[in-house]
C-alpha cells in the first residue's frame, strides 16, 4: 500500500489504477503540465501493462514485474495512492470519499474503475485463483512449478491465454470449457479444429461440456482440490484458475446517480457521463463506436484510447472518441488481431491462404461486415476498419470480400 497525505482539492481526480488511468494522467500532463492530479486505486500497485499478465510475464524472459510498471506517477507528476478504495462520489459537492475517511474535492473526475474477474460465488479456497491484476499474477506464479496440475476453467479469450502461459512454465494444464470447442463462440471450426490439435500437441488437455458448480477438498485424506461440474465426476487439481470473464465495476457510477446503459456507464463522444464534470473510460463504458454504434468493449486498446481522450478533455480539450477498438492474442505459434464483433452466430466469409496457415475472416450481420479476424495476418487492422466502413456504406458487397485484405 502506498499512501501520502491528501490535499483538500485537486484539479483532476482519477479513480482506478489501470491502463485507462495511466493514459488519462499522461494526457492531462501533456495538455496542462501544472495541473494537480490524484489517482486513487484499490490495487496494491500502480498501473501496469495488463496484457503482459497473461502474455509477456510468462512467455518472454525479458519481461519482468518491474518492466510492466507503466511509471505513471513518475512520468506525469500525479499523486498515486494505492490500496485505497473510493467509497462515495458526490457530484453536487464535487467530492470523493475514501475508505480511509478522506474527502477530497475535484474539478473534474474520471471513473476508470475497470472490471473484476468473475468467480464462482461462495468459493474461498486460496487454491482457486483468477488472473486480472499484478497481485493475481504473483499469487499464481508463486504456486506453479514444473508439473503442477492446473485446471483452467472457461473456454474464452482469457482462458485460452492462461493455458498457454501456464504450459510455458511447465504446468500440467487441463482446460475445462462448457462448450464443445475452445473459443467456439468466436471462431468457426476451421480455426477451432486447428487449435484443438495445437493444444493437444503442446500437452494441454481440453475437456468439453464442463460447467463448474462447486469446489471443495477431496475426502481421501490428501486435502486435494476438486472441481465439481453440474453433471459428471469431479476432477482433481493442485490449483484452479477461473476464466469466466469479468464484471464492470460500475458501483460508484450508480451510487453517484450517473446514467447506465446495459450495465455500463453511458458516455457521449467526449467521454463525459451524464454529469458534465465526470468522465469515464475503459472497461466500464458504453460508448459510440463510429462503425458499430453504441457498444461495450473490455480490451486494452479501448482502455488506452478512451483514457487518452478522457484525459485530454478533462484538461479542457475538445477531443472526440471515434475509435473501433482492436484486440489480439498469441496462441503458441499462432496469433491474431481482430476488430469489431466476432461471433459464430453471425455469417462468416473465410479467406485462407493456399497452405491454410493464415486467413482473414469476415463476420457479417444482415450482409454488413461487423467484425474481422486477422488470423496470422499482420499490419492489417486499419484495412479491416476500412472494409467495415465500406461494407456499412454499401460500397463493398459480401462477394467482394475475399482478397480485399491480403492474407498473411
Amino acid at each position: 500500500m502506498s499512501y501520502s497525505e491528501l490535499h483538500k482539492t485537486y484539479d483532476h481526480v482519477i479513480v482506478g489504477g489501470g491502463v485507462a488511468a495511466d493514459r488519462a494522467a499522461r494526457a492531462v500532463h501533456d495538455r496542462t503540465p501544472g495541473a494537480s492530479v490524484l489517482i486513487l486505486t484499490r490495487d496494491p500497485e500502480g498501473p501496469v501493462s495488463r496484457p503482459d499478465l497473461s502474455k509477456g510475464l510468462w512467455l518472454d524472459e525479458a519481461t519482468t514485474v518491474e518492466s510492466v510498471d507503466l511509471g505513471t506517477a513518475a512520468d506525469t507528476g500525479a499523486q498515486l495512492v494505492t490500496g485505497t478504495t473510493v467509497t462515495a462520489v458526490d457530484p453536487a459537492a464535487h467530492t470523493v470519499t475514501t475508505d480511509t475517511g478522506d474527502t477530497v474535492t475535484y474539478g473534474t473526475l474520471l471513473l476508470a474503475t475497470g472490471a473484476t474477474a468473475r468467480t464462482l460465488p461462495g468459493v474461498t479456497d486460496d487454491r482457486v485463483l483468477t488472473l486480472r491484476s499484478l497481485s493475481d499474477y504473483r499469487a499464481l506464479r508463486d504456486r506453479v512449478t514444473d508439473g503442477t496440475r492446473v485446471a483452467v476453467v472457461g473456454g474464452g479469450y482469457i482462458s485460452s491465454e492462461i493455458a498457454v502461459a501456464l504450459n510455458a512454465v511447465g504446468a500440467a494444464v487441463h482446460v475445462y470449457t462448457p462448450d464443445d470447442r475452445l473459443l467456439g463462440h468466436m471462431f468457426p471450426t476451421s480455426v477451432t479444429d486447428h487449435l484443438e490439435r495445437v493444444y493437444a500437441d503442446r500437452g494441454v488437455t481440453v475437456h468439453h461440456g464442463f460447467r463448474l458448480t462447486a469446489t471443495g477438498t477431496s475426502d481421501d485424506g490428501r486435502d486435494e482440490l476438486y472441481l465439481a461440474p453440474d453433471d459428471g465426476d469431479a476432477v482433481v487439481a493442485d490449483l484452479a484458475v477461473i476464466g469466466f470473464g469479468a464484471v464492470p465495476e460500475t458501483g460508484l457510477a450508480a451510487q453517484a446517480g450517473l446514467t447506465l446503459e446495459d450495465g455500463a456507464v453511458a458516455v457521449d463522444a467526449s467521454l463525459r457521463t451524464s454529469d458534465p464534470d465526470i468522465f469515464a473510460a475503459g472497461d466500464i463504458i458504453e460508448f459510440i463506436d463510429p462503425l458499430l454504434g453504441r457498444r461495450h468493449v473490455e480490451h486494452v486498446d479501448n482502455a488506452e484510447q478512451s483514457g487518452a481522450v478522457a484525459g485530454e478533455n478533462m484538461a479542457g480539450g475538445s477531443a472526440t472518441y471515434e475509435h473501433t477498438p482492436l484486440f489480439f492474442s498469441d496462441i503458441f505459434d499462432d496469433g491474431y488481431e481482430a476488430v469489431g464483433t466476432l461471433s459464430t452466430d453471425l455469417d462468416i466469409v473465410e479467406d485462407w491462404n493456399t497452405s491454410h496457415s493464415a486467413a482473414v475472416l469476415y463476420y457479417l450481420r444482415d450482409g454488413v461486415v461487423v467484425g474481422v479476424l486477422l488470423w496470422n495476418t499482420w499490419d492489417s487492422v486499419p484495412k479491416a476498419r476500412e472494409v467495415m466502413a465500406a461494407s456499412k456504406a454499401g460500397t463493398l458487397s459480401a462477394a467482394d470480400l475475399p482478397g480485399s485484405i491480403p492474407v498473411g
